[in-house]
């Protein structure tokens, strides 16, 4: 844009932040107005709590704004579907023919307001059952606008909370306290919420899973299971599977003193495991250090030295005495 603002483009901005004041975002460059961005909400009058959808409308005002239509963007939709989102966005390009010439902001703020508050029931499916949004189901919305199944947010939240109590107690104590306190999260996007878990509890179920027909292996099911087994194999075989057919020993076996008694009693010493085990840890299974039987020559066969202990051992440098020597000169 030229350094000289379009009065329009001025009114406009200004009538923005007059009306919607704190929900608009103004981004500038080099003081001209670049990108106006607000969050635009259904209408429900003074209850916030009925908005159960919304979307990010975000207009980067082009060089020739308004003689020339402005970039516009839909981000961040909560509660709606594809579906309504190609709809709306159709309506944009309309909208932004139609007033090309004039700022076109407000109208484009009103247009989509008009098609939430038409749409104000969260499309799609609860990510917790997999079952839509019916007519008589009882949901709730988070602070992210995230919606669920009350009955089925209450169960996630009852198993998480039960996950990481169970955690908690493997720890030592000292890590139990200083653990931090457990925190409901959205099982969308993780951000801290804040539930009545025995209140969700009490709602109904999905009206879809109580109607729903039984479960039936259908063909074309079969052939989808075909289909991922093979790419299963295809992955295995090419070791893009940790784990999968290994029957083998893992790559380090930590044995405890039971073990290298029943590696004495039921193997022999030719055993792999047993070999593995005497070269992590130096000791056979016997018990005795596998540096005892070493031929002479070998350079560990130094005897093991079975004395109490004095310290460490330290060897005599040329031209000096070695500590406990004789002769040696005091220190």
């Amino acid at each position: 844009m030229s350094t000289t603002v379009d009065e329009r483009i001025s009114d406009e901005i200004e009538a923005l932040e007059a009306i919607l004041m704190d929900d608009v975002v103004i981004k500038r460059v080099n003081d001209v107005p670049h990108i106006i961005e607000t969050v635009v909400h259904p209408s429900t009058g003074d209850d916030v709590d009925q908005q159960f959808v919304c979307v990010t409308l975000e207009v980067k005002l082009t060089p020739g704004y308004p003689e020339c239509s402005p970039e516009v963007r839909l981000r961040n939709p909560r509660g709606l579907d594809d579906e309504l989102l190609a709809t709306v966005n159709s309506q944009i390009r309309d909208k932004l023919l139609d007033c090309l010439g004039q700022p076109v902001v407000f109208e484009l703020i009103e247009l989509i307001r008009e098609n939430l508050t038409e749409s104000n029931l969260p499309s799609g499916q609860c990510v917790i059952c997999l079952f839509g949004f019916a007519e008589g189901d009882v949901f709730i919305k988070t602070q992210c606008y995230h919606h669920f199944h009350s009955h089925c947010l209450a169960n996630h939240l009852i198993a998480g909370k039960k996950n990481y109590t169970e955690e908690l107690e493997k720890l030592p104590s000292w890590q139990q306290m200083q653990a931090p306190p457990y925190q409901q999260t959205c099982p969308v996007c993780r951000c801290p919420v804040s539930c009545d878990v025995d209140t969700l509890k009490k709602a109904p179920l999905p009206v879809d899973s109580v109607t729903a027909p039984p479960f039936c292996l259908t063909a074309e099911l079969k052939a989808l299971q075909l289909k991922m087994a093979a790419l299963l194999a295809q992955q295995v075989a090419k070791g893009g599977v940790v784990g999968a057919g290994d029957t083998g020993p893992p790559p380090l076996t930590i044995t405890s003193p039971s073990d290298n008694d029943n590696a004495t009693n039921g193997s022999s010493s030719g055993h792999p495991e047993s070999t593995k085990t005497e070269a992590l840890s130096g000791v056979r299974p016997n018990g005795n250090s596998s540096n005892d039987n070493l031929s002479p020559g070998s350079p560990h066969s130094r005897p093991v030295y079975r004395g109490p202990y004095r310290g460490f051992n330290r060897r005599g440098k040329p031209g000096r005495r070695g500590r406990g020597a004789a002769g040696g000169a005091p220190r």
